[in-house]
C-alpha cells in the first residue's frame, strides 16, 4: 500500500492519493540539496506491504534514494540508525506496535529530504496513522517543511512510549503493595517481564538519543528553514523517555530483589519452625522407638504405671525444649 499527500505551498492545497501522485510530484521538483525554490510542492509518501523489488525501484526512481538505505529499511530487524546522504537523511527508528502494553516494537524508516518525507514500515504504525489524520484535518505543518513533519511523527512515536511508561509506573506501585501482602510466582513473572522489556526500551532510546543528537548538527545542510527547534524538542522528549525507562528498569529490579528477599525471609521462618518441630520430636521418637522394640524381657513393661510415666516424660521433654527455644529467642 502506498498513500501520499502532496502540498502546494502557493495555494495551500493538499492532494491525497496513492502511487499515481508520485510521478506528478517528481516532474515538478528538484531533488538537489539546495532547496532554494520554496514554491516546490512537498510530499509525504507512506509505504507498507509493498513487494520489496518494485518498492525499491520506485524509491530509487522517484526520490533518488540509495539502494543500501532502502535495503536496511526493508529488513525485518535492524538497529536504529542515522545515515546522511547527498540529498537526504535516512533514519531508522523503533516505534511501538498496536499492542503497546507489551512493548512490542515495529521498524519505521524515514527518508528526509528538502521537499519529501518518505516513510516505510512493514506493519501498521499508529503514530503514522495519527499523523495522516491530523494532516487531513489541518495541513498547515507542511508549510514548516519536511523536518516539521518528521518532528511531529517522531514526537508521536516518543509520546506513545511515554504514555506506556507512565501507565507502567502505576502498575509498579500496585505490584509493590501486592508484594508486601501476598507475593506469588505470577507477580515475580510479571516483574521479570517488565525488567526485560524496560531494558530493551532503554537500549532503543539510547540509539534514538544518539540519532537525534547527530541530526541536530547536520539537518540544516539539507533541509531549508530552521529545523533545530523541532529536532531539539524531539531530542528532549527522547531524553525524558530514556530517563524514565532507565528509572523504571531500576525500580523493577529493586522490586524483584525485594520480592526474593521477602520470599527468602518467609522461607527461613518456615524452615525454623520445621527445625524446631524436628528437634522436639527427635528425643520423643527415640523413646517411642526404644520402647517399641519387641524384646521378650523389658523390665519397664511390667510396671503398672510405665505407660503414663513415659507419656509424662515425653511431655516434659517437649515443654523443656520449648522453654529453651523461647529463652534463646528462637521462637
Amino acid at each position: 500500500m502506498i498513500r501520499t499527500m502532496v502540498f502546494d505551498p502557493s495555494s495551500g492545497n493538499v492532494q491525497k492519493g496513492g502511487a499515481e501522485l508520485l510521478e506528478r510530484w517528481r516532474e515538478r521538483v528538484n531533488l538537489g540539496p539546495s532547496g532554494e525554490d520554496s514554491q516546490e510542492p512537498l510530499i509525504w509518501a507512506d509505504f507498507s506491504d509493498e513487494e520489496p523489488k518494485s518498492e525499491a525501484d520506485m524509491l530509487v526512481k522517484i526520490f533518488g534514494l540509495h539502494e543500501n538505505a532502502i535495503e536496511d529499511a526493508q529488513r525485518r530487524r535492524h538497529p536504529p540508525k542515522l545515515e546522511r546522504f547527498s540529498n537526504f537523511f535516512f533514519l531508522l527508528l523503533k516505534g511501538l506496535d498496536k499492542d503497546a502494553d507489551e512493548f512490542g516494537t515495529i521498524q519505521i524508516a524515514f527518508f528526509l529530504g528538502n521537499s519529501f518525507l518518505v516513510t516505510r514500515r512493514a506493519e501498521q504504525s499508529l503514530s503514522l496513522d495519527w499523523l495522516w489524520k491530523r494532516l487531513e484535518k489541518d495541513p498547515s505543518p507542511f508549510r514548516e517543511g519536511t523536518v516539521a513533519l518528521l518532528a511531529i511523527a517522531t514526537r508521536r512515536v516518543v509520546d506513545r512510549y511515554l504514555q506506556v511508561l507512565l501507565k507502567l509506573e502505576n502498575r509498579l506501585e500496585e505490584l509493590e503493595e501486592l508484594m508486601q501482602e501476598k507475593p506469588d510466582d505470577e507477580l515475580l513473572s510479571e516483574l521479570s517481564r517488565y525488567k526485560s522489556d524496560l531494558k530493551r526500551v532503554t537500549r532503543i532510546f539510547a540509539y534514538h538519543e544518539r540519532i537525534f543528537g547527530q541530526l541536530k548538527q547536520h539537518a540544516t545542510e539539507i533541509c531549508s528553514g530552521d529545523p533545530l527547534h523541532d529536532i531539539n524538542d524531539v531530542y528532549d522528549r527522547m531524553e525524558r523517555a530514556a530517563s524514565l525507562a532507565s528509572l523504571y528498569h531500576d525500580l523493577a529490579s529493586d522490586l524483584m530483589e525485594s520480592y526474593i528477599s521477602i520470599a527468602s525471609h518467609r522461607l527461613n521462618g518456615i524452615m525454623k519452625v520445621l527445625t524446631i518441630i524436628t528437634a522436639i520430636f527427635v528425643p520423643l521418637s527415640f523413646l517411642a522407638g526404644l520402647y517399641g522394640m519387641n524384646f521378650e524381657y523389658m523390665p519397664e513393661l511390667g510396671f503398672e504405671y510405665s505407660y503414663f510415666f513415659l507419656l509424662g516424660l515425653m511431655s516434659a521433654i517437649a515443654v523443656l525444649l520449648l522453654y529453651v527455644f523461647r529463652q534463646k529467642n528462637w521462637l
